[in-house]
């Protein structure tokens, strides 16, 4: 492939700056004399390799980035943060908490929107009925000396908070335009105001950080475009392009339907194990790995069709004699990495468990939100981990017997990813498993398997 640069004529110039053409890729402005690139192929071979499916423009290169600038991206990203940690380090020396435990949020952005979609251009209603909380990510923000523009988004649209500092208590509004950043979840409480160009807002009496993020979020004008990124990290991906969310809402809705229409024809919902003892799926080339406390290899479920047909062919009924239902609460730290610190109890955490007959039926707790003690945590687990590993290795070397203590001499590592994605900022949320159903079902192989177990999440409450 051969670049030709020439020299850009005025007639040109003016003709593309009044053009629709504006945007046009092949112009490097801000350099002078101006050049226009001009590509174009000199053999066969290099015309095929820049060309797919008979001449379309190949795509794969369009969203990679020079290693340099790969290597300034990572190096500002390191610094955003940096600068935001030390963000939360002053939040906590005022006496506040960066990552809150709950907000009471009265409406939504978009019932907001629909309540007062009549309200005049320039009107306020500030009546004591008219006071409302809300809870979002901030999405875009704005400053002018004594006034402040946010733009707040929900799991169901967006709405601007109008912030003023006369209506602000002593120094909020300093913290609001020097420790609030954009991708920090704010919970704020106001009445409503429509803006004189017709933009509804919450004028902002008082607020609060739920959340505060350490990262950054993509960039607006382009937003997140990497494919692998997107797919890697869907919860970027969901932050960045909220139209995607709304593809897992309609996804679930149909499920939900197809649930209900398959329940009241009479047929019952089961679960099949995950790993099983022997490869399933036909020619489908199998996920295999050894389970330590069996001693065998487990096959990862590729079809579940035998499970199920074993269910119809031998099914069990259970009515188990309930004994005295018993909450267990507050668990030390130590055994409950992933939850809250207790608001009034040193070392330990906002937890408890249901035990019914013995067994525990749920388990429950308000989810720890803040990345640093979360990495603090696992970063400790880790290392204990893996003094426990070193002294089995040690008993390993000097046993007859090397299979004694094996299932201590795993390899245990960071959940990177997941610490990632709490360092976006994940708002105030408690948790639940449920055991609805926890008989013990045993296959063929005698292994035994928790049936069913379901998963509850509960945000902003």
């Amino acid at each position: 492939m051969e670049v030709a640069l020439q020299p850009l004529r005025l007639k040109q110039l003016l003709h593309f700056a009044s053009s629709k053409a504006n945007n046009n890729p092949f112009i490097i402005r801000n350099i002078r004399p101006f050049f226009v690139i001009r590509c174009c192929s000199t053999t066969t071979s290099s015309s095929s390799a820049a060309t797919v499916d008979g001449g379309a423009p190949r795509q794969s290169g369009r969203n990679r980035r020079p290693s340099s600038t790969s290597t300034n991206s990572t190096s500002d990203r390191e610094a955003v943060r940096a600068i935001r940690i030390k963000k939360v380090q002053e939040l906590r020396s005022n006496g506040l908490d960066p990552y809150a435990y709950k907000w009471d949020r009265t409406h939504t952005a978009n019932q907001l929107q629909e309540i007062y979609r009549t309200l005049g251009n320039g009107e306020e209603s500030n009546s004591e009925s008219d006071y409302v909380s809300i809870a979002g990510r901030i999405v875009a923000r704005r400053a002018f000396g004594k006034l402040a523009f946010m733009t707040l988004r929900d799991d169901s649209g967006t709405i601007q908070l109008y912030c003023e500092k006369e209506r602000l208590l002593s120094d909020q509004f300093e913290q609001l335009k020097t420790l609030v950043d954009i991708g920090d979840i704010l919970g704020a409480r106001g009445s409503i105001k429509r803006t004189e160009k017709g933009e509804l807002s919450v004028c902002v009496n008082s607020f609060s950080i739920l959340t505060k993020s350490l990262l950054p979020l993509p960039d607006k004008y382009h937003g997140l475009t990497d494919i692998d990124k997107r797919y890697r990290q869907r919860y970027v991906d969901m932050i960045a392009n909220p139209e995607v969310a709304d593809v897992f809402r309609k996804r679930a809705k149909i499920i939900s339907e197809i649930r209900k229409t398959v329940e009241s024809a009479g047929f019952v919902e089961v679960e099949t194990p995950v790993l099983q003892g022997a490869a399933g799926g036909a020619e489908a080339r199998p996920f295999i790995t050894y389970h330590n406390s069996l001693g065998q290899d487990l096959y990862l479920r590729i079809a579940t069709e035998l499970h199920l047909k074993r269910m119809l062919v031998f099914e069990i009924v259970v009515e188990p004699k309930l004994m005295q239902p018993t909450f267990v609460l507050d668990y030390p730290i130590e055994i409950s990495p992933l939850a809250k610190p207790h608001r009034r109890h040193a070392g330990l955490t906002e937890r408890f468990e249901l035990f019914i007959c013995g067994r525990e039926m749920a388990n429950a707790f308000s989810e720890l939100t803040d990345p640093l003690d979360q990495r603090e945590r696992l970063e400790e687990q880790v290392k204990q981990h893996n003094k426990k590993k070193a002294a089995v290795v040690s008993e390993m070397s000097k046993a007859e017997d090397e299979n004694e203590s094996a299932d201590d001499s795993y390899n245990v590592t960071l959940d990177e990813d997941f610490l990632t994605a709490l360092e976006y900022g994940m708002p105030p949320a408690s948790g639940m498993g449920l055991g609805i159903d926890r008989l013990n079902a045993s296959d063929e192989l005698g292994q035994h398997t928790d049936v069913i177990a379901f998963p509850v999440l509960k945000t902003l409450q």
